[in-house]
């Protein structure tokens, strides 16, 4: 396997801009949050286990996470129609996004070998990546664990 290189976002750097198509085949650009804090989270699958959890999470904290200031967009290599599915199946309300040819996870250093069941991979790595009003990174984690994930996010910000 020749794996993907990719640079993990540093705090202070500007986050790389991008445009997607949301679950009803909308384009999504960063730009239009200009001037919002943004939660950026991406996961490797809509509608598996680990990513249900982390979305259901975001989900559930979304009232207080706007509350605060905190816009939440979910991305994954997933098409469209599989994003409306999960969005419909899981009553998702905030944005999910498709980098079907993962070119957005590359740039934000979401994307990488990883250990699935006893095999490397390459793939998104379940990251999350905080967004200040001016599009530059707050913070970013990698490898987060779907579980608990928002209450350390929430942590972190001081919440």
């Amino acid at each position: 396997m020749n794996p993907t290189i990719t640079t993990k976002l540093q705090p202070g750097t500007q986050a790389p801009e991008f445009i997607l198509k949301d679950a009803r085949g909308h384009e999504t650009a960063l730009a239009g949050y200009r001037g919002k804090n943004v939660i950026v989270y991406f996961y490797p699958k809509a509608a598996t286990p680990g990513c249900t959890t982390e979305a259901c999470d975001f989900r559930d904290s979304l009232a207080s996470l706007h509350g605060k200031g905190y816009e939440v967009i979910g991305i994954s290599p997933d098409g469209p129609e599989a994003l409306a599915g999960f969005a419909s199946d899981f009553s998702l309300t905030f944005p999910l996004l498709s980098d079907e040819d993962h070119s957005v996870a590359v740039a934000y250093g979401a994307w990488g070998e990883k250990l699935i069941d006893g095999r490397i991979t390459e793939g998104v790595l379940r990251s999350t990546v905080v967004l200040n009003a001016d599009g530059t990174v707050n913070f970013a984690k990698y490898h987060v664990d779907p579980q608990g994930h928002v209450a350390a996010l929430r942590k972190e910000l001081g919440l």
